[in-house]
């Protein structure tokens, strides 16, 4: 499934599609391109965008000094503190795990290898020298 564009179709009046070819002819684009920038304008601004004509444009960027785009927030310097605070011990716990995950690979190669050498095969113990001694089950003051 590959990145298909979609086809949006709409109606407007005789009037404002003149306007619109107007524009384009402006930009010296298609009409199909004053249409994209505004969807694709309208979608990095998650539908905050507001047209307005140049002309206005000045007024209305010198109204709007105090509030810009994107609006910003104040937040408090103990949240920004608790913040950085967290990531820290996020940062730290990372460290650890992976000091113990180190750990437990050391310990699992010892113990591979110790492995090899503690193994008794049955196969061995049967071939000793002293197949002619004979064992007999009992306590020792019956000899």
């Amino acid at each position: 499934m590959g990145n298909k564009n979609k086809t949006i179709s709409f109606r407007v009046s005789q009037e404002k599609f003149e306007t619109l070819r107007d524009i384009a002819e402006e930009r010296d684009i298609s009409l199909s391109a004053v249409f994209r920038d505004y969807v694709d304008m309208l979608v990095a601004h998650d539908g905050q965008v507001e047209v307005v004509p140049e002309h206005e444009l000045s007024e209305t960027s010198e109204s709007e000094d105090t509030e810009s785009f994107p609006p910003k927030v104040e937040v408090p310097k103990s949240f920004v503190r608790e913040h950085e605070r967290l990531e820290l011990e996020a940062e730290h716990l990372r460290e650890q795990l992976e000091e113990h995950k180190r750990y437990v690979t050391t310990l699992r190669q010892q113990l591979d290898e110790h492995d090899e050498e503690d193994v008794v095969q049955l196969e061995d113990l049967d071939g000793d020298d002293d197949e002619d001694a004979s064992y007999r089950i009992g306590s020792f003051d019956e000899v």
